[in-house]
């Protein structure tokens, strides 16, 4: 029998775990879950195999809010040195770092209740969906990055830049994946490099600092909110269907539905988009294991081989310690968020961004070391994925386009030819 207890207990020290690798960069809350599944035929003597899977599914869910507020503070640039600086980091730059963080807890916490209350619908129509589109994933797939390569493309040349830039990373992610390493090792090396010590080094560079927080914010639930949350929730759920997509997609996609931009007087919207997206792909990625019988992330590729696969049951279990995740995550996104609002512009901003580089960079080694890879190897796909990661900034082209490094290689598996 499970005990109700263990399981709100396991709820509850999961969204502590995920608070933690959320708000300390470099750290993957996959990385964590492989190295609890490796320990997992231990720790199954003491506790019950559904209460490690809503522990892992709580710190999924926790660090889907969390890691928006190191993302936001930390990395800063220069006001007006990049076009495409990120909706988190605009509002910090007019000191509206406060609202920002609302912004992401409610896009979050709203956007997985959408997902919820769409569960029936998606339990109806997904499995028929699926067996169909699964020959066709691919080419599904390929559209949707021509469409976000022109649709992120200002210029002819931003075009080219962007194709390019896609396209290396997904040769480096192809070779990062069919390497000895392991897959943990790997996306941890890769995602360090290309969205977290990149984006640290090119504020290095620019000389950042972080302007005054207004201790004051304005946050009204308009309906444009409103309809972001559900875009987020929507796209979020397609994210967990679809393989290889990672959270810049879903925003894309979230952005079309929401109507919202990461430009101009809409960016609001779309960091509530954003947001959603996150948390909502973390549930979804889980219940795909339900309605279709396959995990679409590391943490429900875990919790699917400790469960032996999902069951109503589980499935009821998985919802509920969803929501409550997300309800405790909800209030210390706000909190934490506040008090890093107001205590990062007392800091040296310099030296933590320094301190934040060599930690991460030690983390690289460290997991790597654990595992006894080839550390050599490690360092040289780190450097190749940090230096890649500066590329946009100084082409000044999206981001985003770095994750050809996932789509890439789910594409060429789904043709057949990998």
């Amino acid at each position: 029998m499970i005990s109700l207890f263990g399981i709100l207990l396991a709820c509850l020290i999961g969204v502590i775990c995920g608070v933690v690798t959320g708000l300390i960069p470099g750290i993957h809350v996959n990385t964590v879950g492989a190295f609890i599944f490796s320990a997992s035929p231990f720790l199954l003597h003491s506790y019950s195999p559904e209460v490690l899977a809503v522990f892992l599914l709580s710190m999924s869910i926790s660090h889907a809010l969390l890691e928006f507020i190191p993302s936001m503070f930390l990395g800063v640039p220069e006001e007006g040195t990049v076009l495409s600086v990120m909706p988190g980091h605009y509002l910090v730059l007019q000191g509206r770092g406060k609202e920002a963080i609302r912004l992401v807890s409610i896009g979050g916490f709203g956007a997985m209740m959408v997902t919820i209350l769409l569960l029936p619908i998606f339990m109806v129509g997904l499995p028929v969906l699926y067996g169909f589109m699964k020959p066709f994933i691919w080419i599904i797939l390929s559209a949707t990055v021509v469409y976000m390569i022109h649709r992120l493309s200002r210029d002819f040349k931003s075009l080219i830049w962007s194709s390019v830039i896609f396209l290396l990373s997904g040769i480096m992610g192809w070779t990062a994946l069919n390497s000895p390493l392991s897959a943990s090792v790997s996306l941890l090396c890769i995602f360090s490099g290309l969205f977290g010590v990149s984006t640290l080094l090119y504020s290095l560079s620019e000389k950042s600092v972080m302007p005054k927080q207004n201790e004051h914010y304005h946050f009204e639930l308009d309906r444009g909110i409103f309809r972001s949350i559900f875009a987020g929730g929507i796209a979020g759920s397609i994210l967990g269907f679809l393989p290889g997509m990672g959270p810049a997609q879903g925003s894309l996609l979230a952005q079309e539905l929401s109507g919202a931009s990461d430009t101009g007087s809409e960016r609001e919207g779309f960091l509530v988009a954003m947001s959603g997206v996150n948390a909502s792909d973390a549930l979804f990625s889980l219940i795909a294991i339900y309605i279709i019988g396959n995990p679409r992330s590391g943490i429900a590729v875990y919790i699917n081989q400790l469960l032996q696969g999902l069951d109503f049951n589980h499935l009821l279990i998985m919802i509920s310690s969803a929501i409550t995740a997300v309800s405790i995550s909800l209030v210390l996104c706000i909190k934490l968020g506040d008090w890093f609002s107001n205590s990062m512009q007392k800091l040296n901003y310099e030296k933590i961004t320094l301190s934040v580089i060599c930690f991460m960079s030690f983390l690289v080694v460290f997991f790597g070391f654990m595992e006894g890879s080839n550390l050599i190897f490690i360092l040289l796909i780190y450097i190749t994925a940090i230096a890649m990661g500066l590329l946009p900034h100084y082409l000044d082209i999206n981001k985003s386009h770095l994750m050809g490094v996932l789509i890439v290689p789910a594409i060429v598996v789904y043709t057949g030819f990998g």
